[in-house]
């Protein structure tokens, strides 16, 4: 339960309730430091073990404004507690974990009959929250923790599949729609009934963790074609801070480094390369003669030391030019953030592409499932991305990243990017506070029409 604390009267009580995966908490987090710099109180509502994950990237100075409120999800013998979150999660469980969160209704309703907040933010893939809000007369707004250009094109091809998504330069490649064709089939085998799927028959208002800096044409979209109000927040960026001595450590072997020289390779907390996958970016490093820090993690059960997960001999041939960290996270922002690192290979996943973005690091882009293929697309046609393209059997080669990997860190490719990202991650910066203040006044203004905020 929330700690009390002395708290104005004006002070407008918000509970945010995302996905149980560290990729919905980080954007919800982001979010919540926003609107408690504007003097909102924040209840974050998760499973335990992804508050211990949120507690270590709240900064002291929101010990107050930001508390963390535990969710207990039903006890189901095959799904433990260390198990309430994506993270090192079984694929087989994901269902079970859905089903769990979803049979955790009464315990939300209870939450909020006791906190009484004047408002819900909940998450996207969460529909139910908002009737269950609505049952105690609190307002609720959902939260996008992707992108206006994933978020329309994953909307016309569940409900309208006749239909040709009108922005040609977002498209997936034939193995690609096949594993989205399996997504959807999935997504409406889970179906949520009418009342979860919109709680009122009102034009839906949806924050975005997105800026018209990057988006603007897909928010049009989807505020023209699909009826909805978004009001972007902005993209999610972490906090650079770090004081773990491994961390500490592997940027101060960055700060050895040339500016610019140097490519950041990670693949996200929840997405793993296959061994064919793995060999091939390591000789593509190889290759390339470039400097570079890379993230590899596995599946919880199948961890692997150097010996196991690299090609033999790799690290003594890369010997100081390189640094693998296996099943850890690395301090991502604060890598980005670093005056030597030059380039990102990524999976795409959303937040990665944002961080990428907003502190100037052009992208190479190695999109592998979900919405990271468009997320890709996007970024190509932003100017700030150069892609790794699979071959018609969905392999990658170590040539081609090797290539890429020169034309980045030391061509003129790279020094072209490198100006459209900067300038756009400056226009960025421009308008933080200003999206972030319109957000905040839509939140006051949705609180005063319930007649709870005066």
């Amino acid at each position: 339960m929330a700690k009390q604390v002395t708290e104005p009267l004006s002070t407008l009580r918000v509970l945010m309730f995302p996905f149980l995966a560290y990729g919905h908490i980080s954007p919800f987090l982001n979010v919540a430091k926003k609107l408690a710099d504007r003097e909102f109180l924040i209840y974050l509502y998760s499973t335990p073990i992804n508050l211990k994950y949120a507690s270590k990237k709240i900064p002291e100075k929101y010990a107050d404004s930001i508390q963390l409120v535990e969710l207990h999800l039903p006890e189901l013998p095959e799904l433990p507690p260390h198990y309430h979150t994506t993270n090192d999660l079984p694929h087989h469980l994901h269902h079970t974990l859905q089903k769990a969160l979803k049979m955790s209704k009464p315990n939300f309703s209870k939450i909020l009959e006791n906190l009484k907040p004047d408002l819900v933010i909940y998450d996207i893939l969460q529909q139910w929250a908002e009737r269950v809000a609505n049952e105690h007369n609190i307002p609720a707004v959902k939260l996008l923790t992707s992108g206006a250009t994933v978020f329309s094109y994953f909307t016309i091809s569940l409900n309208k599949p006749e239909d040709v998504f009108p922005f040609p330069e977002i498209y997936l490649r034939k193995s690609e729609q096949v594993k989205m064709n399996e997504t959807l089939k999935c997504a409406k085998e889970i179906e949520p009934d009418e009342g979860d799927r919109q709680a009122d028959g009102n034009r839906q208002i949806m924050l975005m963790s997105t800026s018209r800096i990057i988006e603007d044409k897909y928010i049009d979209y989807c505020i023209d074609f699909l009826n909805l109000k978004v009001i972007p927040v902005g993209p999610p960026v972490q906090d650079s801070i770090t004081d773990d001595a491994d961390d500490m450590e592997l940027i101060d072997w960055l700060g050895t480094k040339d500016e610019n020289s140097t490519v950041f390779v990670s693949f996200g907390s929840e997405y793993f390369l296959s061994k064919e996958d793995m060999e091939e970016v390591a000789f593509g490093l190889e290759l390339s003669n470039v400097n570079f820090i890379w993230v590899a993690r596995f599946p919880k059960g199948e961890e692997r030391n150097h010996e196991d997960a690299l090609p033999k001999g790799f690290l003594e041939r890369i010997g100081e030019r390189g640094r693998v960290v296996l099943d850890k996270f690395a301090p991502q922002p604060r890598i980005l953030n670093h005056m030597s690192t030059g380039g990102f290979i990524s999976h795409c996943g959303w937040n990665s592409v944002m961080e990428s973005i907003d502190f100037g690091v052009p992208i190479i882009a190695m999109p592998m499932h979900l919405e990271q293929p468009m997320n890709a697309r996007l970024i190509v046609e932003l100017g700030v991305a150069v892609e790794i393209v699979r071959d018609n059997n969905g392999k990658i080669h170590r040539e081609e990243i090797a290539e890429i990997l020169k034309c980045i860190i030391t061509g003129e490719t790279g020094e072209n990017l490198r100006a459209k990202v900067r300038d756009i991650s400056k226009n960025l910066k421009s308008v933080r506070g200003e999206e972030m203040d319109a957000a905040a006044q839509e939140i006051i203004q949705l609180c005063r029409n319930s007649n709870k905020c005066k």
